[in-house]
């Protein structure tokens, strides 16, 4: 039989060796961050989501190997576990076939066939099963099984009792369920209807017909939902003639005086077992099928959105619009410390706007005010016009509209609270806001990821598992970009590989009571923060106040005598990297070759290139490499829109049927996946991903329904 190591390799394309040795990493304790960037060598350079794959997989594996022992421990004590259907069991590649050989020994609740059991009943049935060629008439047969003290007073009774039984088994074979399941995953079609005459957002689903195997994950979570709301009346069509024929061909015997009443008892347990519980099945499948692309699809949207290139080192003002609440105002210094706030009412008409305008003006030369970041919810349109009058009047200053999805759930939350005491509820959306300017990833980690806004139908996910997924991308994030000890919040630090939220906050508390941390060794100081904690986390927490360049890069300490050995051996030193002198470093490896460089040094090659790209950049960002957001002087209204005007704009979404683009308008434009590029494309993530600033040609505008019809394929060629 394969070892799971084994069925992983298979399964994910990749060397054995390295899913064994990540089995291993994972059961000694290891995060999968650390694995992912410090243990390359062990797995040969796998990215973070096929290790993620990997993890998943494995645990559902294990979780299988774990039922398939419950199994066949429960059918053992019955004492009806034989040799083949151990091995069957053993062989079962999924929890549904394991489940569908449990099922004729699963203790059940009373059903006809129990009945029929009790009554003495199940050698009749065995006997019109067998179907031999020289067996009296079904009705001669019944006649020996009559029982009036146990209620089978008719040869009809005892015949319906029979045909129970079979009816049962016909149901609970679990060769048949695998055939028939086949059989409809290839062939059912899934039908909808209207429950309604009014026009809603179900309307392409009133009279809908799609075979299940062409059926978009979108599609089936919206018909989902429409038939949750009483909206959509759904329907499967299953090949009843061809699963029954499916049937006769592994039961039927023909030329018995049994057949008929066996094709009549295995009819019956179609229609009344097996396809209701086949039909609940594919179902239940097809919503899975389309949670797991749904997840997929937002830990792709949302992966791009937390490493969005931060706007560093400016003060920075953040409007919340409102209408009757006004538009709250907060101005940030380029750490993120609060320095001012406000509330305008710039709605209510020209006389509050002009006095908001005059208000803000004064903020701006205050504070030195650089850059405006507007909520896009209620009321942004004309807070936004209010700000680009503004930025008329001061001059020198530029905003840019921010996604506040989730900036009411983060102000309303304990965190926030405790992190501005002094603010109601509004202002704290308001600080947000700015400092999603700054630096997304640290204002978006003290969001649930569910609230960010960046899937499809992520309210009817399955919670645990949308959890999983996108905690796994937030901490893919933090750990690619690095985190400041002596800066970032409880919130930011608990994400680090290795860190709990108590050791995250009892990092805090030391610094708090101690003063900055002065280098990486010190983080060993903390309460409950040990040896196992340290090497997980030591390698994405920076020191920047460190004497010890290292302290302020992602090499691992395990490494600074690699590191140190390195530059010896190319004729630099750490002040040499300080200074930013190693541009030739690459060059003088290559010569060296990096196989006898990574030797002489103590470590593996990735590890070794690693340990030189930090060198050259100690103390980077990698999202500093990424595209500067735009930032915007001017705005745009639907109707300055018209067909053939070419916008460059930012993707606030992609999803299966297209990608919802930012054009500096209050409602994003929607390019349909026909329009993204010249070439089939099976999901717009193959070419874009949120965050990406796109050239873009108008092709449509309904202003009456807030429909802006762009295409990505279509730009004219400068």
């Amino acid at each position: 039989m394969p070892t799971i190591s084994s069925m992983l390799a298979r399964e994910l394309s990749i060397p054995e060796q390295s899913a064994e040795n990540v089995v291993r990493l994972l059961d000694e304790g290891n995060t999968l961050p650390f694995i992912a960037r410090y243990r390359k060598e062990l797995h040969g350079g796998l990215d973070d989501t096929t290790l993620r794959q990997l993890e998943t997989r494995l645990a559902y594996l294990r979780n299988l190997d774990t039922r398939r022992q419950e199994v066949k421990s429960s059918i053992e004590a019955q004492g009806k576990l034989t040799d083949d259907l151990a091995a069957a069991i053993d062989a079962a590649q999924t929890l549904a076939e394991v489940e569908d050989l449990y099922r004729p020994y699963k203790q059940k609740r009373r059903t006809r066939a129990t009945v029929a059991r009790e009554k003495g009943l199940e050698p009749l049935a065995l006997l019109l099963l067998s179907q031999g060629k020289n067996l009296p008439a079904p009705e001669v047969l019944a006649e020996k099984s009559l029982d009036p003290e146990k209620g089978v007073e008719t040869v009809e009774d005892a015949l319906a009792g029979a045909s129970d039984i079979l009816a049962e088994m016909v149901s609970d074979d679990a060769e048949l369920r695998k055939i028939l399941r086949q059989l409809f995953e290839a062939k059912a079609v899934l039908r909808t209807a209207a429950n309604t005459e009014e026009d809603t957002v179900y309307r392409l689903y009133y009279d809908f017909a799609q075979p299940l195997n062409r059926l978009q994950s979108h599609q089936i979570l919206a018909i989902n939902r429409g038939e949750r709301e009483e909206t959509l009346k759904v329907t499967l069509e299953l090949p009843r003639a061809e699963a029954l024929e499916r049937i006769g061909r592994k039961l039927i015997k023909p030329g018995s005086p049994a057949t008929e009443f066996v094709r009549a008892a295995a009819a019956d347990g179609y229609d009344r077992l097996l396809e209701p519980s086949l039909e609940r099945e594919l179902r239940s499948a097809l919503t899975d099928r389309a949670n797991e692309t749904a997840i997929a699809n937002f830990a792709l949207n949302l992966k791009p959105l937390l490493m969005q290139p931060p706007v560093k080192g400016h003060v920075t003002m953040g409007l919340d619009p409102g209408y009757r609440m006004g538009c709250k105002v907060a101005v940030v210094d380029a750490t993120g410390k609060v320095l001012d706030t406000a509330v305008v009412y710039p709605t209510y008409g020209e006389k509050q706007k002009e006095e908001a305008i005059v208000k803000l003006s004064a903020l701006v030369r205050r504070h030195g005010v650089s850059h405006i970041a507007i909520g896009n919810g209620t009321a942004s349109r004309e807070t936004e016009q209010m700000a680009v009058e503004l930025i008329r009047r001061v001059g020198n200053l530029s905003y840019m509209m921010v996604s506040e999805a989730g900036a009411s759930v983060y102000s309303a939350s304990p965190l926030a609270a405790e992190e501005f005491p002094q603010f109601d509820v509004n202002l704290r959306s308001a600080v947000s806001i700015a400092r999603r300017l700054q630096d997304p990833l640290a204002e978006l980690v003290k969001i649930d990821p569910k609230a960010i806004g960046v899937g499809q139908y992520q309210h009817d996910m399955p919670p645990k598992r949308l959890d999983e997924a996108l905690g796994g991308v937030v901490e893919d994030c933090v750990n690619a970009v690095g985190v400041d000890v002596n800066t970032a919040s409880p919130s930011l630090l608990k994400k680090v590989a290795g860190l709990t939220p108590t050791t995250a906050k009892n990092i805090v508390a030391y610094r708090e009571e101690n003063g900055p941390f002065q280098s990486r060794k010190a983080i060993l100081k903390v309460p409950k923060l040990g040896p196992k904690a340290f090497e997980q986390c030591a390698g994405f927490l920076r020191v920047s106040e460190s004497k010890q360049l290292l302290d302020n890069t992602a090499v691992h300490p395990e490494s600074y005598g690699a590191a140190e050995a390195l530059l010896t051996l190319t004729g630099y030193n750490l002040k040499d990297a300080a200074a930013g002198k190693l541009q030739d470093l690459p060059r003088r490896v290559e010569q060296m070759g990096w196989a006898a460089a990574a030797e002489r040094c103590g470590v593996g090659e990735p590890t070794l290139r690693d340990i030189v790209q930090e060198l050259q950049k100690p103390g980077r960002d990698p999202r500093d490499e990424l595209p500067a957001p735009i930032l915007r002087t001017d705005v745009l209204e639907m109707k300055d829109l018209k067909p053939g005007m070419v916008l460059s704009g930012t993707v606030r979404n992609v999803i299966d049927f297209g990608v919802f683009v930012d054009i500096g308008v209050h409602q994003d434009g929607l390019v349909h996946i026909s329009k993204v590029c010249n070439k089939f494309i099976r999901h717009p993530s193959e070419v874009v991903a949120v965050g990406d600033v796109v050239k873009v040609v108008v092709l449509e505008v309904d202003e009456k329904k807030k429909r802006i019809s762009l295409s990505m394929r279509d730009v004219p060629k400068e």
